[in-house]
């Protein structure tokens, strides 16, 4: 039986692979939204988009405008100013679903207990006020995996901070400290798994109209790292989602206590990993350190049709 995924995320170059993974594998019970990696207007609309290629009547619920408590910059100097590389893309003719993205992960979790994976892409903003409002959440959700933070202080941000927990350190601060157990997927391992332009690009010349789509609005991306003469690309959100989808893909875990720093100068929204047991608190995060290679760039060649 296929895996019944329920995704928060900002969508966003990479989410927007990730999310053609998920849809390639599993069922898609719903997408909440955030703003991220751009503004929530234009992740509700490409999440939107999205859903209107796979042809797809998934609901789409806009969730948090911003971060809980300080302001945050996005990140639409790698993504284009709308998320999607700027690639000109007609806009999606379906509409977002009025409720909020908080309250619609908390009334799905209720209508499908045990069912449903969670997976967070993006800051994690709406599962912090879904778990706010509701603290049982945690009981109801089969499995939850997020895709942040830097677990050895190798950050893409700050020094030490990776966007999506540097984006509301207060809202990881809440995820992390009510949920009992989840597994983590940092910046880090993005880092150990990347994948060659040219190997990455041969699939697009391959592939079906999901590639052709992907081939629009990565171009912006593929460019900024040819410009900085970087050998290949990182899929952050890709390597979460291949965590959900394959979970024997899995080579290599550490499980560790697992906090977010909220205060330091230099070190706000860090992820500080009791790698020692030295806090004595119990371990809440199954830490993805390695994954197989080969079965995670299948898994893309798949989702944008290399068959």
């Amino acid at each position: 039986m296929k895996q019944v995924l329920l995704i928060d995320t900002d969508p966003g170059v990479d989410d927007a692979l990730a999310l053609l993974m998920a849809y390639d594998r599993a069922d898609v019970a719903a997408l909440t939204i955030a703003a991220g990696n751009v503004g929530l207007g234009h992740t509700v609309a490409n999440a939107l988009r999205l859903t209107e290629l796979v042809a797809t009547a998934t609901p789409v619920y806009a969730g948090a405008a911003e971060p809980l408590v300080r302001p945050a910059a996005d990140a639409a100097f790698v993504h284009g100013a709308d998320g999607f590389g700027d690639a000109g893309l007609a806009p999606a003719q379906r509409q977002a679903d009025a409720e909020h993205g908080a309250l619609a992960l908390i009334r799905l979790t209720r209508e499908r207990p045990g069912e449903l994976t969670l997976v967070a892409l993006g800051p994690l903003t709406n599962l912090a006020l879904a778990l706010r409002l509701d603290p049982t959440l945690p009981q109801r959700v089969a499995r939850l995996v997020i895709m942040g933070g830097a677990v050895t202080g190798r950050g893409n941000t700050t020094v030490p901070a990776e966007f999506n927990i540097g984006f509301d350190p207060e809202a990881a601060h809440i995820v992390f400290s009510g949920w009992p157990q989840f597994e983590l997927v940092d910046w880090e391992a993005t880092m150990r798994h990347g994948i060659t332009l040219q190997r990455f690009e041969s699939w697009l010349a391959a592939g079906d109209a999901r590639a052709r789509f992907y081939d629009a609005i990565s171009s912006k991306i593929r460019g900024f790292m040819r410009e900085r003469n970087r050998p290949g690309l990182v899929l952050a959100d890709a390597l979460a989602m291949a965590v959900v989808l394959d979970p024997d893909c899995v080579r290599r875990t550490e499980h560790r206590h697992v906090a977010v720093e909220l205060d330091g100068s230099l070190t706000r929204g860090a992820t500080i990993v009791d790698w020692e047991g030295r806090n004595g608190q119990p371990a809440n995060a199954r830490i993805v350190l390695e994954l197989d290679q080969a079965r995670f760039e299948a898994m893309i060649a798949a989702a944008l049709g290399v068959r």
